[in-house]
């Protein structure tokens, strides 16, 4: 099991920056591909980045790419979303998951990952 916290969400102008961080804690981190998501109020949580086990490979949403960049520190057990030209539609509860089993043609589906933060709050001001 890996337990996951994130921190890092709040208040910031449009075009600003932010870091989101997600501590894990728990066995075999390194081996958990790892996902951030997204859920706007009033709709469904959406799929943003995931990384691999290694952090060598790196997905994106299409609204994101460019712009927010996923890594992790398997020494740290930390994963990271650095997100820059931040926008009005990136408000929403940013949430880190985690799973052993996601596969390239799983990793942007919220019901396959078994673990999951509490989230944090992004708003993003005009």
């Amino acid at each position: 099991q890996v337990q996951l916290v994130e921190s890092g969400g709040g208040l910031v102008q449009a075009g600003g920056s932010l870091r989101l961080s997600c501590a894990a804690s728990g066995r075999a981190f390194s081996s958990y591909v790892m996902g951030w998501f997204r859920q706007a109020p009033g709709k469904e949580r959406e799929f943003v980045a995931a990384i691999s086990v290694s952090g060598g490979r790196t997905y994106y949403a299409d609204s994101v790419k460019g712009r927010f960049t996923i890594s992790r520190d398997n020494a740290k057990k930390m994963v990271y979303l650095q997100m820059n030209s931040l926008k009005l539609e990136d408000t929403a509860v940013y949430y880190c998951a985690a799973d052993l089993g996601i596969t390239i043609a799983t990793m942007s589906m919220a019901e396959k990952y078994d673990y999951w933060g509490q989230g944090t709050q992004v708003t993003v001001s005009s």
